[in-house]
């Protein structure tokens, strides 16, 4: 067929090429390594439409004669497409396509080697989703995963089309579509946390079922909701963290870094420091652990201070005093046992004091030269059950 030599000027004729373009204007990304072959022939056929040139390869348009005055420009076209095939593909693929004449030769070569029913990924496909799980990934990386899954089952499975001469009417086909759509909805709420099972419930109990992509907008917003609410409690326990270590900063009871004291906390009932009036002991009274407790450290502490001159059980044979005889000291010693015998037992509420008091006197005559003439010695041992302010 003969066609009018203008139509290469035409920008909307097929025969069309525009001055910038060369063999290297279309790549399609991935290269083309057979496993791949769907995406790669739906990326091809894209970009060859986006150019005007599809119908070069789907046979829409015949080989001119050679005496046909568009010859020229389809020889063009043709060898311009078949550059843009060759530099798509895996050089070992292309390899085998560069004898290749026609643009469409390549193209069905192609479909014939790579297009096959691929009934081992299919299998592969379907287990991949099915054991796909949300895990650490967020939900746009884990709805990306599915989603590409999705679209390479469905290029391996299509949905079937009506091929009657009359088109159907019935509602069947549009019941498959509704069903594989359902399948990829509850799929994908499956495969996500314990975190997401409030919507996930509210969703299935949706009648219709929502589309995919409206339940994906549903998932990200609680998915948002729930960062928003869990952010400010991470900052109010780390401003309470920081706070309660900062109180803490303290170098002995009651000092603060600099080694002052801490009047922060002032009673106005007696005028002291260190607690509150809510806690004021002399306002409110002594609880009676206290006063047991008091009765007691005063009774370690008066034994305490006996023991600091002279241990007991070590000068029992060597009175540290000159002036009292062994018989004396040992009087004395037995005394101090007993009252520690009484501290250890149950304080009772009238205090109990002893005092012991030994003052001898040495006559002027007798004395020796190295002892003072007027020798006091007084032992006390106070059982008190007054409370300490």
């Amino acid at each position: 067929m003969v066609r009018n030599q203008n139509t290469q000027q035409n920008t909307d004729s097929v025969f069309y090429v525009h001055p910038s373009e060369g063999p290297n204007s279309v790549i399609v990304t991935p290269l083309l390594t057979g496993s791949n072959y769907l995406a790669w022939s739906r990326f091809m056929q894209r970009a060859l439409g986006a150019k005007n040139k599809l119908v070069f390869i789907n046979g829409s348009v015949h080989i001119p004669d050679l005496d046909d005055l568009n010859r020229d420009a389809w020889e063009r076209c043709n060898h311009l497409i078949h550059s843009w095939l060759i530099n798509s593909v895996s050089p070992q693929i292309a390899q085998t396509l560069v004898f290749h004449e026609h643009a469409i030769d390549v193209w069905e070569e192609l479909k014939e080697r790579f297009a096959k029913v691929d009934r081992i990924r299919i299998a592969s496909l379907r287990s991949s989703i099915n054991n796909l799980k949300q895990g650490s990934k967020s939900i746009l990386e884990y709805f990306t995963e599915m989603k590409t899954l999705w679209e390479e089952l469905n290029s391996n499975r299509p949905m079937p089309n009506c091929t009657c001469h009359v088109p159907c009417r019935c509602e069947a086909m549009r019941s498959a579509r509704l069903h594989r759509m359902e399948d990829q909805v509850i799929q994908f709420l499956t495969g996500l946390n314990d975190n997401f099972n409030v919507i996930k419930s509210q969703v299935l109990l949706l009648d219709p079922l929502p589309s995919i992509n409206k339940v994906y907008s549903l998932v990200v917003q609680e998915e948002s909701n729930n960062c928003t609410i869990s952010l400010p409690s991470v900052s109010e326990d780390s401003n309470i963290l920081v706070n309660a270590s900062d109180s803490k900063k303290q170098y002995g009871y009651g000092k603060t870094l600099d080694g002052s004291k801490n009047n922060s906390r002032f009673c106005t009932f007696c005028k002291r420091t260190n607690y509150t009036v809510e806690f004021c002991y002399q306002k409110h009274g002594y609880p009676n652990s206290y006063k047991s407790n008091s009765s007691a450290n005063a009774t370690n502490a008066a034994l305490a201070s006996v023991a600091d001159i002279q241990p007991v059980n070590s000068a029992i044979d060597n009175p540290p005093f000159t002036g009292l005889t062994q018989e004396l000291y040992n009087h004395l010693v037995s005394l101090l046992q007993q009252s520690q015998m009484l501290a250890s037992a149950p304080s009772s509420s009238t205090p109990t004091s002893n005092h012991i008091t030994y003052a001898p006197s040495f006559p002027s005559s007798s004395a020796s030269p190295h002892q003072p003439s007027g020798i006091s010695t007084i032992f006390s041992c106070a059982l008190s059950d007054s409370p300490h302010s």
